[in-house]
């Protein structure tokens, strides 16, 4: 559905929504070539949302309405779910609907892919899990060379693979059947969505915290430790970090959280919110050896002149990346954490690359990022497309920070503008991260 299914419901109802959270590395490049992936014919969109340890990427694709691609409130038209592999591009198809999707998702580095698909199946319950407007039945996926196959619920119809790790164990979400009772009336999505783990084809609830009715894990490491949240209906209450299928609350600052990435060093990165409730800000948590506790390590701030951001991805040398937006919803800059300093990807992209990054997904252990951009000038100019850097141990020269610093304007339209957008949204539960 719309961007990260629309920030978790903005998780809070302020104007100030989500700051990052990052962490220090272990190295340092100079700065990055940037390979522009494009998008598929007659798309308008493109971002990779996941990158392994070879290199390969997992990118959804598909057309936003003009100006929505970079909206954290745009809604997809179309979308479809690829892999690149060395450049050669790979569609992974659907479970026989029209649109595949991956708003949370990712390639392992033996080529397995997890995301959701449509079927060709009216959802019975008039739901709109995969969130095209087609309320079909919106399924879980894995897609192993070359084959997509659904996986299981847990006794309703639809659900979301978010991540699979190098053991083939996959965590996301799964509905039960049941009506959630914590929904409003009229809400679309109105069934209980839990947390799942994936393992050996049978799918495993996951519990919740202080009787939360609903959950999702987001990501999971090689050592089978999987983060996310616990809520409602309404969307997160509590970060949490599942180890052998026990769920443990992650701290937070009194106003709820949750947990976006987990590293095989037990580094989590994800969001909290703050003390008084009217800003979001970054953090990271470090499990604590031999203790199965978790503790709450740093708390951070934002790019100057952005409203707030989200920290999304982090590897094993502690790099941290993620992107951040303005005051009207629309994201603004991608960026990197490490050595305790965040940068503004674009002042380490040559301008040569002509895209301006707004968002980094993630980044794999060779330090390769892959996220979206948009393109400064051309005949592509204003369209969303996936990117890969690669560090390099040079000079970025002039970068495209400072060849082009007014690349966004184009793409930003008023307040006005941004609250039909958000109205267009409507009131089905939707989740925006």
């Amino acid at each position: 559905m719309n961007m990260f299914k629309q920030l978790r419901n903005l998780w809070m109802p302020c104007a100030t929504i989500f700051a990052l959270t990052c962490f220090g590395n272990a190295f340092a490049q100079v700065s990055y070539q940037v390979t522009d992936l494009g998008v598929p014919k007659n798309d308008n969109y493109s971002m990779i949302m996941s990158v392994n340890d070879e290199g390969w990427s997992e990118i959804m694709a598909g057309n936003f309405l003009p100006g929505q691609g970079d909206s954290l409130s745009g809604v997809p038209l179309n979308g479809r779910a690829l892999i690149n592999v060395d450049g050669y591009y790979v569609d992974l198809g659907t479970l026989g609907g029209p649109n595949s999707w991956m708003n949370f998702g990712e390639i392992n580095d033996f080529a397995q892919v997890v995301g959701d698909s449509e079927t060709a199946v009216p959802d019975p319950n008039g739901e709109d899990i995969c969130g095209f407007g087609t309320h079909l039945t919106c399924l879980p996926f894995l897609w192993q060379p070359f084959h997509m196959s659904a996986l299981p619920t847990l006794g309703g119809n639809n659900g979301e693979a978010s991540a699979i790790n190098n053991l083939g164990q996959i965590v996301g979400m799964a509905e039960n059947g049941a009506v959630d009772p914590s929904c409003q009336a009229g809400t679309v999505n109105n069934r209980v969505q839990l947390p799942v783990l994936w393992e050996n084809g049978n799918a495993h609830a996951l519990p919740t915290v202080d009787h939360d009715p609903d959950g999702f894990a987001f990501w999971i490491n090689n050592r089978g430790q999987a983060v996310g949240y616990s809520g409602n209906c309404s969307g997160p209450i509590h970060g949490i970090l599942w180890e052998n299928r026990t769920a443990s609350a992650l701290a937070d600052l009194g106003t709820g959280g949750f947990a976006e990435n987990i590293n095989d060093e037990g580094q989590i990165v994800g969001t909290v919110g703050s003390a008084d409730g009217t800003t979001q800000t970054g953090a990271i948590w470090q499990i604590v050896k031999g203790t199965g506790t978790t503790k709450l390590t740093t708390v951070l701030g934002l790019l100057p002149g952005d409203a707030a951001g989200l920290a999304f991805g982090n590897n094993n040398q502690g790099q941290v990346v993620g992107g951040e937006w303005n005051a009207n919803f629309f994201w603004s800059h991608a960026f990197i954490w490490q050595n305790g300093v965040m940068t503004d990807l674009n002042t380490l992209f040559p301008a040569s690359s002509n895209l301006f990054a707004t968002f980094a997904a993630k980044i794999n252990n060779r330090g390769q990022i892959g996220g979206m951009a948009i393109v400064c000038s051309g005949p592509h100019q204003g369209e969303m497309h996936a990117f890969l850097a690669t560090p390099v141990k040079q000079s970025a020269g002039e970068s495209i920070a400072q060849a082009a610093p007014n690349c966004l304007q184009s793409n930003f339209p008023g307040a006005d503008a941004v609250n039909r957008l958000l109205k267009k949204s409507g009131s089905g539960r939707q989740f925006v991260r």
